[in-house]
């Protein structure tokens, strides 16, 4: 069974940047290229937001409204993928998601939510 499991800090004061880690427990992020990571957030009130993948193979993909300001990277020996957003405003406060799985999702962490504000 895979499990994923979303950390980093509550509250984010505007202009600073936002780092999470999500640890998977039950897989590898480090495994066959068809098996992908992806970063997902849902702000109050809105739909869900792609924000990047990456893949087993460690090829990274970004959201093109995004990519200016994010980072995706991945830790082998933690068995982690990690997120960075850069510059933060009010508008990046959401509940932020690790899932496997890139357009279709089959396993996600429980999100962890994230207040941008001074």
């Amino acid at each position: 069974q895979v499990q994923l499991q979303e950390s980093g800090p509550g509250l984010v004061k505007p202009s600073q940047t936002l780092s999470l880690t999500c640890t998977v427990s039950g897989g590898s992020v480090e495994t066959k290229v068809y098996i992908s990571w992806s970063w997902i957030r849902q702000p109050p009130g809105k739909g869900l937001q792609w924000m990047g993948v990456i893949r087993g193979d460690g090829t990274i993909y970004y959201s093109p409204s995004l990519q200016s300001r994010i980072s995706i990277s991945r830790d082998t020996s933690k068995n982690q993928i990690s997120l960075q957003v850069d510059s933060v405003t009010p508008e990046d406060t959401a509940v932020y998601y690790c899932a496997r799985g890139l357009g279709k999702f089959d396993y996600w962490g429980q999100g962890t939510q994230v207040t941008v504000s001074s």
